[in-house]
């Protein structure tokens, strides 16, 4: 940054050929102005203008260098002008990680390009904990509350955990009256792709509850595939069955037995002044989900 005030004192030198004119434009004394110069000259190797008491000339190197530093300057104000414009209008890449049950937000998102078509969205669906500011992530959707410092949150909108089935599978096997009746069903459960673990059924009466492994998956759409087509209960968020019970094609049990509701965060890097890409989506995310159409069951 040195260098460029000189090359800035310079170029006002040499439009002034004066010390105390080039000063008075830049608000400095005659004296700064000519020890800047010198330090200029002497990073340089070489004699940027002639002095005499009387006149200011430029050096055959000085008027090259005159050129190329007005060139220099330029790029600089370009380069400013360019900053200042991507703060005022949201554009650009922005990287997004999502769970994979996030592709259910998909519509929200398909709305944000449309309102926000200078921004081309790089989606990353995984339910491994990535680290934001290492891989290089703008935001990350996740459905806990971060413990890392590094990170602002803010909440978009809560979910409920279900216990569901399909009409059909009731029928075959009945309805369980309560939690210690699931050890007579077919369960179908939820693995966690990080740490290899079964999601636990948040039932009151956990600790007495051994659930059968009818079936175990890490993914929500094959979750949810299966027990559509009635092969057993499943503990499912209510976001991603809201249309299934709405149509009939499943049916809740045991609903005062479930226990634990869940909310839905944005991540992003902390900062004084978030890029306005990541700002607008995280707007446009808090705006839609909390509206009427996208707020899960209660």
């Amino acid at each position: 940054m040195d260098s460029i005030h000189g090359i800035t004192v310079f170029v006002q030198v040499a439009e002034a050929r004066s010390f105390a004119k080039a000063g008075r434009q830049l608000g400095l004394s005659a004296s700064a102005v000519g020890k800047s110069i010198a330090r200029l000259e002497d990073r340089l190797g070489g004699r940027l203008l002639h002095r005499s008491t009387r006149s200011m000339t430029l050096t055959a190197e000085g008027v090259r260098f005159l050129e190329r530093s007005r060139r220099i300057l330029a790029e600089i104000d370009a380069a400013q002008a360019e900053f200042d414009e991507l703060q005022r209008a949201p554009r650009g890449r922005l990287r997004l990680s999502l769970p994979i049950a996030g592709a259910l937000m998909l519509p929200v998102l398909s709305d944000f390009m449309h309102r926000y078509p200078e921004i081309e969205l790089d989606l990353d669906f995984t339910d491994r904990v990535v680290d934001v500011i290492e891989e290089g992530f703008d935001a990350v959707i996740r459905a806990a509350k971060p413990v890392d410092s590094r990170l602002t949150a803010r909440r978009l909108g809560s979910f409920r955990l279900m216990l569901v089935g399909a009409p059909e599978y009731f029928r075959r096997h009945g309805k369980p009256d309560s939690a210690a009746a699931l050890a007579d069903h077919h369960c179908l459960h939820y693995r966690y792709s990080s740490s290899g673990r079964l999601e636990t059924w948040p039932l009151f009466e956990a600790d007495s509850v051994a659930l059968p492994t009818s079936m175990v998956c890490n993914n929500l759409d094959a979750h949810l595939r299966f027990t559509l087509d009635g092969h057993g209960i499943a503990c499912l968020p209510d976001f991603a069955i809201c249309n299934a019970l709405d149509d009939g094609r499943l049916e809740s049990v045991l609903t005062d037995t479930v226990s634990r509701d869940g909310a839905f965060y944005a991540l992003w890097p902390s900062s004084k002044h978030p890029t306005p890409k990541t700002r607008a989506l995280i707007d446009h995310l808090s705006e839609q989900m909390a509206m009427p159409n996208h707020q899960t069951r209660a």
